[in-house]
């Protein structure tokens, strides 16, 4: 069970391939002024690919997030699931459109509706604003620059003026738990052994810990679906101790129900449950609520 809960926290881990001097990298050929990056020909393949389907829909630009959302989420339906592809020896911007976990799949069908609804869809913007979700302060600059929480995750976002947590004014409830999973557990994080990195780690926890952060209950998930939207971001809350979220994925309306949109457990792929989400909750005792997060940039 540790390993697993690893595996869902380290979801936000990046890595680097190749070292990076001047801030200037050349990956498959091309240069990237902003910041030190890792992909291959393969993921820009399937950008390309993807924005060229999204766009060729003569209504695309009417569309609000409640629609581009789960319309880009369905693209990588079937996309396999895979752990730790933003792990390695040193932090840099890595894409990987080729296999995802369930945070990566949020992120990228996030930032690319914004690119699609802003009318900036090309890959070196893409790259620029996975930046601007994934790092503190949109810049890659170590370990510790990466936001590596997901409750962490709204509130920064939410200071930007990309999302809004709804989680309250829905319903929520006050959630009250202290958020330390990573420096309690600091053997499981090998770039914790560096001391700096490690003290920065925790002040980041400790200014989490000051927001007051609140979740839905499963029990009253069937109570308040009327108040979640299609397109809204969902993260599951859990009892692991210092541990916020477990799992993130996309509300998606299916036969008048919220369903769940998300990257899965190892070994399965991209889907929307069979159930509604309630019921995909009820099922799983480790869960205990969402947080519902919903785009407004």
């Amino acid at each position: 069970m540790k390993k697993l809960l690893i595996v869902l926290s380290a979801a936000f881990v990046c890595c680097a391939l190749q070292a990076q001097t001047k801030k200037t990298q050349i990956v498959c050929g091309v240069t990237d002024p902003y910041y030190p990056t890792n992909y291959k020909v393969d993921d820009i393949f399937i950008f390309d690919s993807l924005i060229e389907k999204i766009t060729g829909d003569k209504d695309i630009d009417t569309k609000n997030y409640s629609e581009l959302i789960p319309a880009i989420g369905k693209y990588f339906i079937g996309t396999p699931y895979v752990a730790h592809t933003l792990e390695c020896e040193k932090e840099v911007l890595t894409i990987n459109l080729r296999e995802l976990d369930c945070t990566t799949f949020l992120e990228n069908v996030v930032v690319i509706s914004t690119l699609v609804k802003k009318s900036e869809a090309n890959f070196e913007t893409y790259l620029q604003r996975i930046a601007q979700f994934r790092y503190r302060k949109g810049e890659v600059d170590g370990y510790a620059s990466r936001i590596h929480y997901f409750s962490d995750w709204i509130v920064t976002n939410e200071k930007r003026g990309f999302v809004k947590n709804i989680t309250k004014k829905i319903g929520g409830e006050p959630y009250a738990k202290t958020i330390n999973f990573m420096t309690q557990n600091r053997e499981k994080y090998p770039r914790l052994k560096d001391e700096k990195t490690f003290e920065e780690i925790k002040k980041s926890e400790d200014n989490l810990n000051k927001h007051k952060h609140y979740y839905i209950p499963k029990s009253k998930v069937a109570e308040i679906e009327k108040n979640i939207h299609s397109g809204d971001l969902i993260a599951i809350t859990c009892t692991t101790e210092g541990l916020d979220i477990a799992h993130v994925g996309l509300a998606v309306e299916k036969n008048g129900r919220i369903h769940f949109m998300h990257a899965p457990m190892s070994g399965e792929k991209v889907m929307i449950s069979a159930e509604p989400l309630h019921d995909y909750l009820a099922k799983r005792k480790g869960n205990t609520g969402i947080m519902v997060a919903r785009m407004i940039y």
